[in-house]
């Protein structure tokens, strides 16, 4: 162990391990530094394993009793993802997220173009929080830096490129990439190929 972590390395992950084993004990591994907000509005699955500095976080925004951030069974996410619930995120099983990833089902404010809408001339942490809820089901695998914003679900085995922004819906067993995220590949079930998408 020591030549593959060296003897800091070594140390730390021992920390994490014993921090695993006491405060998740249904967790695969949580790497120190670990940061979560209001444990008690999140339910995490078996066998979860984060890297370095993960920050996740659930704050109500109205009366829920029950967890409003669930994550499934054998979930990794690498270091230093964000993913923050004030209504609605479900994250499904067997989801892999390199790091660096950013998802929340709110933002500062409404920007949709009805009576809504913010005013840019209030500071943006006073503009009332807008939300809609985020679905990451089975299978997903998010690239490094991606984000996933209000409102997106992302279909069974699906796939999201490295730096792509998601911000409309992808249904099941597709590839996406860019800003926004658009669909380049399907998967065929007769084929059992990836095919480049028409669309």
């Amino acid at each position: 162990m020591i030549k593959k972590y060296g003897f800091l390395g070594t140390i730390k992950l021992i920390f994490s391990v014993v921090y695993t084993k006491l405060f998740f004990s249904n967790a695969r591994l949580i790497r120190l530094p670990f940061d979560i907000r209001n444990k008690k509005f999140i339910k995490i699955g078996n066998q979860f394993t984060t890297g370095f500095g993960c920050r996740i976080e659930a704050f109500p925004i109205q009366n829920e009793k029950i967890p409003i951030l669930t994550i499934g069974n054998n979930v990794e996410i690498n270091d230093y993802v964000h993913i923050s619930a004030v209504h609605s995120v479900s994250i499904g099983n067997n989801v892999l997220m390199a790091s660096k990833i950013y998802i929340s089902d709110c933002t500062h404010g409404s920007y949709s173009g009805n009576q809504l809408d913010s005013n840019p001339n209030m500071p943006p942490n006073e503009r009332p929080l807008s939300y809609k809820k985020v679905e990451i089901k089975d299978n997903v695998w998010l690239g490094e830096f991606v984000t996933v914003l209000p409102g997106v679900s992302i279909g069974k085995g699906t796939i999201v490129g490295a730096n792509s922004v998601v911000s409309k819906s992808l249904p099941d067993y597709v590839i996406a990439v860019g800003s926004p995220a658009k669909i380049i590949k399907r998967y065929n079930e007769n084929t059992q190929k990836w095919e480049k998408s028409n669309l």
